[in-house]
C-alpha cells in the first residue's frame, strides 16, 4: 500500500503562495507534490519554497546560538521541540481533480484552513493515461521521488505541429531526451521528422541509438557524408538544389552580394552556383565589381567547403555537396520520406555551423513548400505532421538573425508553419536571445535544468501556465529531471526522464549496456 502520512498542514498564506507548516519527521522538498483532500474532489499542489519557523524571537535564536558557537557548551534543550521550531513550505495550486469524474480543472479555491496534507500518490494521477500515437516523455516527478506508475504521455500530432521548445544549460539531458521521444516517433507513422544531427549520437553508429528500434528499418532514415553503414544512405547534395533564398537568414551578405547572386540565378538558373564559382571575379557579368564578386567567392568556397579539383571541377571537401552528377534525388527523397512519417537523420557533424543550416534549410523549404500546396487543394489532412528538429536555435531564430537580416526557413515555420502541420523542435542553452513572439508560440516546453536567471525569466514569461513561483525549482533541477509546460497538459507537470540506454533495454533489444554519459 502507498504511503499516505500526514506531512503538513495549511496555516496561512494566499493563493498561489500558500504556507504550510511541515509535520516533525517529515522532509519536503522544492517540487514536492501535495494533496489536500476536499469533498469529492482533491487539489494538487506543489512546494516552491522552504524556510524555518520558530516560536523563539530572533534575537534570542541568536543569542543562543553565540552562547552555544562561542562557549562550546550543550545544545539547548526545548521542551517539545517540535512546536518550538519547524519548517514551513510555500506552495502553490496545480489542478483539481474531481474524484468521481476524473476531470482535471484549473483550481480556483483555496484548500481549507487548517486542512491536512499528504504526499501525492500513483492513485491520485489516474487521470493520467496514454492516447492514440502519442509519445512518451518520463514519469511523474515529486521534488526528487519519481512515480514510475504515473507515465506522461503527450499527443504527438498536436504537439509537433504547435512547436517544442527544450531550454537547458550543458550537462542536463537534452540529448537524451531528444533520443527519448525520436523513439517513441518511430512507433507509428504519424509525424514525420527531419532531425539536424550536429554531433553524429541519434542513430547510433557507435553504440546504442534509434537504430536499435522495432520499427527503425521501416520508419527511420540515416544520411551520412562518409562511409554509410548498411541500410544508410550517402549525405550528397548537388549544388543545383541550392537557391539564393536558402542564405537569407543565415549567411551575411551585403545587399550589393546579395543582388549578385539572385543576378547569376536568374540568367544561369540551377548552374548559377557552380557558373559563379567557376568565374573569374575580372570577368564578372551585369558589371558586378571584382571585389564584390571576390568577396562572395571566398565566402561561399569557406561555407560550402567548396574547392577546384585537378580538372577545374568544384569539389567538396567534406564530400556533401557535389558538382557533378551525385546528390540530385537527395532533397526530394528525404521530403518523400518525411512525408511518409518517418524519422530521418543527418549526420551533420562534419559540416560548420552555416553548411548545416543551409542542408536544412533546402530541405525545410522544399517539405513547407509542400505542405503549403497540400492544403492548397485539401490534401494536408491525409499528411503526417512534420517536424524539424534543430539544436543551439537561436543560429536561426535569435533576435539578432531576425532585426539584421530576411526570415529564413526556420523562423518561417516558428511564425507560420502551425497552419501547414510543419513544426519546429528547437533545442538551446540561450532562450533569452528568442524574441518573445516565437517564445510564445513553441506551446509545449520541456524545461530542463538551468542556472542562469536571465534564462529561467525568458522560459517562465512565455510558459503555458504560471511559473511565476517557479524560478528555484528550475533551477535546482538535476540531470533528466523537467518541467513540462504546454496547453497540452492540465498542469505544469514536474518529471523524470528515463536514461535512453534503459528504454533500448526495457524493450529486450539489448540485454545489457553501459550508460552513457547524458549530455
Amino acid at each position: 500500500m502507498e504511503d499516505i502520512s500526514i506531512v503538513g498542514q495549511v496555516v496561512g498564506g494566499k493563493f498561489g503562495d500558500i504556507i504550510v507548516r511541515q509535520k516533525a519527521g517529515s522532509n519536503l522538498e522544492i517540487g514536492d507534490l501535495m494533496v489536500s483532500e476536499e469533498n469529492g474532489s482533491y487539489l494538487i499542489l506543489q512546494v516552491f519554497a522552504l524556510e524555518y519557523g520558530s516560536q523563539i524571537q530572533d534575537k534570542m535564536q541568536q543569542m543562543m546560538s553565540g552562547v552555544n558557537l562561542e562557549q562550546g557548551i550543550m545544545d539547548a534543550q526545548f521542551y517539545e521541540p517540535e512546536f518550538v521550531n519547524y519548517v514551513l513550505a510555500r506552495i502553490k495550486p496545480l489542478a483539481r481533480v474531481n474524484k468521481e469524474k476524473g476531470e482535471v480543472k484549473i483550481p480556483k479555491s483555496l484548500p481549507s484552513f487548517f486542512n491536512k496534507l499528504r504526499l501525492i500518490t500513483s492513485n491520485d494521477l489516474k487521470f493520467l493515461h496514454k492516447e492514440k500515437d502519442s509519445i512518451f516523455v518520463g514519469y511523474i516527478r515529486s521534488g526528487s521521488k519519481v512515480i514510475k506508475e504515473a507515465e506522461v504521455w503527450l499527443p504527438s500530432e498536436d504537439v509537433f505541429s504547435h512547436h517544442v521548445l527544450i531550454p537547458a544549460t550543458t550537462g542536463r539531458g537534452k540529448s537524451n531526451l531528444v533520443k527519448t521521444i525520436l523513439w517513441h516517433v518511430l512507433d507509428s507513422n504519424k509525424v514525420g521528422a527531419l532531425v539536424l544531427d550536429a554531433h553524429d549520437e541519434y542513430f547510433g553508429r557507435q553504440g546504442v541509438g534509434l537504430k536499435d528500434h522495432a520499427r527503425a528499418r521501416e520508419n527511420l532514415v540515416y544520411y551520412t557524408p562518409s562511409n554509410p553503414p548498411a541500410g544508410a544512405n550517402r549525405l550528397t547534395v548537388n549544388l543545383q538544389s541550392i537557391r539564393p533564398e536558402h542564405f537569407e537568414g543565415i549567411v551575411d551578405f551585403s545587399d550589393a552580394q546579395f543582388q549578385a547572386i539572385r543576378s547569376y540565378h536568374w540568367k544561369q538558373h540551377d548552374t548559377w552556383l557552380t557558373t559563379l564559382m567557376l568565374t573569374s571575379p575580372e570577368a564578372a557579368e551585369d558589371r558586378i565589381a571584382a571585389a564584390t564578386m571576390g568577396v562572395i567567392q571566398r565566402k561561399l568556397r569557406l561555407i560550402l567547403g567548396l574547392v577546384k579539383d585537378e580538372e577545374g571541377h568544384l569539389v567538396s571537401k567534406h564530400e556533401v555537396f557535389d558538382s557533378a552528377t551525385k546528390g540530385f534525388t537527395t532533397v526530394d527523397d528525404i521530403v518523400k520520406d518525411i512525408e511518409q512519417g518517418k524519422v530521418v537523420v543527418l549526420d551533420t557533424s562534419r559540416l560548420g555551423d552555416e553548411a548545416e543550416l543551409i542542408v536544412g534549410n533546402i530541405i525545410a523549404s522544399k517539405l513547407f513548400d509542400k505542405y503549403k500546396a497540400y492544403k492548397a487543394t485539401g490534401e494536408l489532412a491525409r499528411k503526417p505532421v512534420a517536424t524539424v528538429v534543430i539544436e543551439e536555435a537561436p543560429r536561426v531564430i535569435g533576435v539578432d538573425v531576425l532585426t539584421t537580416k530576411n526570415d529564413n526557413i526556420y523562423s518561417t515555420i516558428a511564425k507560420e508553419g502551425r497552419k501547414f502541420k510543419v513544426g519546429l523542435t528547437a533545442i538551446t542553452q540561450l532562450s533569452s536571445v528568442i524574441p518573445r513572439s516565437i517564445l510564445a508560440n513553441m506551446n509545449t516546453k520541456i524545461i530542463l535544468g538551468n542556472e542562469m536567471k536571465q534564462e529561467r525569466e525568458a522560459i517562465i514569461s512565455s510558459a503555458s501556465q504560471d511559473l511565476s513561483e517557479d524560478d528555484k525549482n528550475i533551477a535546482s533541477l538535476d540531470k533528466g529531471e523537467a518541467i513540462i509546460t504546454s496547453i497540452f497538459v492540465p498542469f505544469a507537470m514536474p518529471i523524470k526522464i528515463p536514461l535512453f540506454e534503459d528504454i533500448v533495454k526495457s524493450k529486450g533489444i539489448i540485454k545489457d549496456t553501459t550508460k552513457t554519459k547524458v549530455f
